[in-house]
């Protein structure tokens, strides 16, 4: 199992009924594992849904919660910028779970050497806002991450709130492991 597949089968794993993301090369490997394990054809399944910003992704998912049931966000972490109002003053604010994977850029095998300066402070400042965050990369099996994207998933549901989860992908010589 790949990392994708394994982060794609924990957030199924962790009961998420609908999926937002938004396009990137990047989580491409997640979204395609997501429309696949969800019986989508053509890139294409009635609960993975592309959505243009990080904030649009955070309201219409975190809006699943109105419903009792939970949406999952998927991103860059560099995303974090546009996506911090709408994280703080709804989903946190008004105690809605939602489970958030976003690939982290800028480390290892990182080519743009102008994402550092937001991706490198990130989780620093997720959790200075209160939201707890949960880090992976490839010391760490696909089958843990798998439970870590579950578990995130169920801690949301639990406690009422927004859980992220920041995966590192790139191997060294720069390619998505």
């Amino acid at each position: 199992m790949s990392y994708a597949e394994a982060v794609a089968d924990g957030i199924w794993a962790a009961n998420a009924v609908r999926v937002g993301y938004i396009p990137s090369v990047t989580v491409a490997p997640v979204i395609n594992s997501l429309v696949a394990t969800d019986g989508g054809a053509d890139g294409v399944s009635p609960r993975v849904t592309p959505l243009s910003r990080e904030e649009e992704a955070i309201g219409v998912m975190g809006a699943v919660a109105f419903t009792g049931r939970l949406g999952a966000v998927v991103m860059q972490d560099n995303g974090f910028g546009n996506a911090l109002t709408a994280l703080t003053t709804f989903a946190l604010s008004y105690h809605l779970p939602l489970l958030i994977f976003a690939n982290t850029r800028g480390s290892l095998g990182e080519y743009n050497s102008m994402i550092h300066s937001i991706s490198g402070p990130m989780p620093g400042v997720l959790r200075a806002f209160g939201l707890p965050v949960i880090e992976l990369d490839r010391r760490s099996s696909a089958a843990d991450w798998h439970e870590a994207v579950r578990e995130s998933g169920v801690h949301a549901v639990m406690t009422y709130r927004p859980v992220v989860v920041l995966g590192s992908f790139w191997n060294t010589d720069g390619k998505v492991a």
